[in-house]
């Protein structure tokens, strides 16, 4: 990547959309608006995303991950080939995460010719601004958790492995369209040991020629989250996996564990989750700064990376820009005063 300045800033993924963009997806889907006009929004869409990125003075942006219509992941499944939906068993009272639909492979499950439509995110980005790209991607972990291996499958490992090899294919495909820095998310569900996290990290990002970066994700579906928030699950076998940089979440948790994440990450990078897209309270560039400087008593600052503790999607635009803005000025004032503005 370009030269950045010590303790660069990025985002996890997602950027928090204006009210626009929900009145015209639903008017999308009462058939108000056709594909064309959807299409439009889309890039409208993206453009105010990477301006905010800009504006706000993050050091590498995204497009905002606003192309996917349903949220992190669940856009995919409208496009994965030979699965079906289950149905859900609770409908009805408060949302969780027991009412996200399932699915069944009915065949090998396989994507469209262009595949997942992240290089076509990713080149739109790319032409429309001058700033350092980071793409995203879900891991196989994640595809795969809520697809039931029917007949075809003989269970969900064969389940995410088919997924690394989809997952692996897009990677290339960055990679061949200009995509030096990719990440892959995935849940720390509790139930998936470390090694088998690093296994599969390995598998969907083998012979992927760019900087690499693995966030473990506790959820964050409508802000709330999914999973018991601790690391200490993963690590230190995650770190089989080939990862540059760790992308964990500290600012919703007091950063707890930061003390064993050095130990852990004695010769990684960290991007260190310091403003929290769950709350509302508005951090000020000090809270930043002060949080910056309790992981550097941890870290080497040419270790550490500033993001969100994870994607804003679930976010007000207005709360997603006051607090990236915060992060950028927390990083400048860090930066300032460890002398090395």
């Amino acid at each position: 990547m370009r030269d950045l300045p010590i303790l660069p800033t990025t985002v996890v993924g997602s950027h928090g959309k204006a009210s626009w963009w929900f009145a015209a997806v639903q008017a999308h889907e009462r058939g108000d608006w056709g594909p064309g006009d959807l299409d439009e929004m889309l890039d409208d869409a993206a453009d105010t995303a990477i301006r905010d990125m800009t504006r706000a003075g993050v050091d590498v942006i995204t497009d905002g991950e606003v192309r996917r219509l349903d949220g992190y992941v669940d856009s995919y499944y409208t496009v994965i080939k030979n699965i079906r939906p289950l149905e859900v068993r609770r409908k009805a009272g408060p949302w969780g995460y027991d009412q996200q639909t399932r699915y069944e492979a009915i065949g090998k499950i396989d994507v469209p010719e262009g595949g997942l439509g992240i290089v076509d995110e990713f080149k739109y980005g790319r032409r429309n601004t001058d700033k350092p790209l980071k793409a995203t991607c879900a891991g196989p972990l994640t595809f795969g958790s809520r697809i039931h291996p029917g007949t075809q499958y003989k269970g969900v490992v064969d389940v995410a492995e088919r997924f690394c090899e989809v997952i692996n294919a897009e990677l290339k495909a960055l990679v061949a369209a200009g995509a030096d820095f990719i990440q892959l998310d995935e849940p720390a569900r509790g139930n998936v040991s470390g090694e088998e996290m690093a296994r599969m990290f390995n598998l969907a990002t083998e012979g992927v020629n760019a900087k690499l970066a693995f966030h473990i994700c506790f959820g964050n579906r409508f802000g709330r989250g999914r999973f018991q928030r601790t690391y200490a699950n993963y690590f230190p076998a995650v770190l089989e996996a080939r990862a540059d940089q760790f992308v964990l979440e500290f600012a919703s948790r007091e950063l707890s564990e930061i003390e064993k994440t050095g130990e852990w990450l004695h010769d990684r990078e960290l991007g260190a989750g310091l403003v929290d897209v769950k709350s509302f309270y508005p951090e000020t560039p000090e809270d930043v700064a002060n949080r910056v400087h309790r992981v550097l008593k941890h870290f080497k600052p040419e270790q550490v990376w500033l993001n969100p503790d994870c994607g804003f999607g679930w976010s007000p635009r207005y709360m997603c820009n006051q607090k990236l803005t915060a992060l950028a000025a927390g990083a400048r004032l860090a930066r300032e005063q460890l002398g090395r503005g």
